[in-house]
């Protein structure tokens, strides 16, 4: 028997988890995994986590008998993976969960800025109909205008793929340029600096790592084209809010759809505030300011958020464990 704990875990998945790991001994707390609360995991060979849970070296001390840390998230930059290796605790994640989901939430995202959905969801129909109303509402078809695509992997891919769809003409940066990209949807890789000044919507489908955080800074962002609006459903991290502010606030961006941001942890959990950096704090306090922005959409972290996708999610975690459990090495590896 094997001790199993679960963390950020929704009440509706216990009964599937007890039913595929009978005979495990198996913990489960809906809240992150931290410091505070590892005790009751300090026995667990196993651990599964999302998003929330950050695993670093002084946790990891509380968790002598770890052996994996499975992560029900394709991003893994919540967890040190550098501690992990020297531990020889094993990291996995779940790679594709459906690229089209989140891809379909970036897209929506960039429809509700160019047509203006904030403003009009806060219009009274009956009390603020006039013509000069109707002209604040008055938006941009996506038809004819130029997306640009950081990061072409299986959710950029898929941008492509609708951006191509709704008549759009399509830029692209990535490391690795796709030629089934160019040759199925015409997609025109360039680089970074022409995609900013070339765009009409900016979307980030890219992960964060050393390379990436702060893709998007006070370097660059003076070359977005003006009037141009960008999407961010990757992570907090690739942009530097305080640019992005700076951008907003001069006008160079007409506006921002952002599911996820820095300081995301503080806006979400209260009880973070007490453990948190000055440097968290001030991200915290960042990610307040561009909520309340009103060129700003901010969704909490939600792009991945169907039930089709958190259920291909429970099941590529429940894949792994068993086969750990069944001593085979899943593909899914992260180190």
């Amino acid at each position: 028997m094997v001790q199993i704990a679960f963390f950020e875990i929704e009440g509706w998945e216990e009964a599937r988890i007890r039913e595929a790991l009978a005979g495990h001994d198996l913990i489960f707390d809906e809240r992150p995994l931290t410091v505070e609360n590892a005790e009751a995991a300090k026995d667990s060979e196993i651990v599964s986590v999302s998003i929330y849970s950050s695993i670093g070296p002084e946790l990891l001390d509380k968790l002598p008998k770890l052996k994996a840390i499975i992560t029900r998230s394709t991003g893994y930059d919540h967890i040190d993976t550098d501690a992990c290796k020297k531990r020889g605790v094993r990291v996995f994640n779940v790679p594709d969960y459906g690229s089209g989901v989140v891809a379909e939430y970036a897209m929506l995202l960039a429809l509700m800025l160019m047509r203006k959905m904030k403003v009009a969801m806060g219009f009274d129909p009956f009390l603020d109909g006039s013509r000069s109303q109707l002209e604040r509402l008055r938006g941009k078809e996506v038809a004819g205008k130029t997306i640009g695509i950081v990061g072409t992997g299986r959710i950029g891919g898929y941008v492509a793929k609708l951006a191509h769809a709704f008549g759009m003409r399509i830029l692209a940066y990535d490391v690795r340029e796709s030629e089934e990209l160019k040759k199925l949807y015409g997609v025109l890789y360039v680089d970074l600096d022409t995609l900013l000044s070339s765009s009409d919507i900016i979307t980030l489908h890219l992960p964060l790592t050393r390379e990436t955080r702060h893709l998007i800074n006070r370097e660059n962002i003076e070359k977005i084209k003006r009037g141009a609006v960008l999407v961010n459903t990757s992570r907090g991290g690739v942009v530097e809010t305080e640019a992005l502010l700076e951008a907003l606030d001069k006008g160079i961006l007409a506006g921002a759809a952002l599911d996820v941001v820095e300081g995301e942890q503080i806006m979400r959990d209260v009880q973070a505030y007490s453990s948190a950096g000055c440097e968290e704090l001030g991200k915290g306090l960042l990610a307040l300011r561009l909520a309340r922005h009103p060129n700003v959409i901010l969704t909490p972290h939600i792009a991945y958020n169907t039930w089709e996708a958190v259920n291909r999610i429970l099941e590529t975690t429940l894949d792994t464990i068993k086969k750990l459990l069944n001593g085979e090495e899943p593909a899914n590896k992260v180190v």
